[in-house]
């Protein structure tokens, strides 16, 4: 079984909108973008869109994920951790806090 993200796919991501990816999809990218862009709020026209693609239950799963992996990241960068230099017999890539 294949794992992951193929190259072609993550091609599409940069310009998703005028992508082939399935409108589920990209109703699914654009929630992501609202989600960790500046702009959190959704308007009814947005929610509906969601909606047409997604259960409640998927919705919630979705956004907890996308909320996880958003605050990861911010994460990441407030503490420098760079983890694809990071390698398992090298030093941690966490630094103590400072008192």
């Amino acid at each position: 079984m294949s794992r992951g993200a193929s190259e072609d796919l993550v091609a599409k991501l940069d310009n998703y909108e005028a992508s082939d990816l399935p409108a589920r999809t990209k109703a699914a990218l654009r929630l992501a973008d609202r989600m960790s862009g500046p702009q959190r709020a959704f308007d009814p026209a947005f929610t509906d869109e969601l909606r047409a693609h997604f259960s409640d239950d998927e919705l919630l799963d979705l956004g907890m994920t996308i909320a996880f992996a958003s605050g990861w990241q911010r994460f990441v960068e407030a503490f420098g951790v760079v983890p694809d230099r990071w390698r398992e017999d090298g030093p941690s890539p966490f630094q103590p806090l400072s008192p």
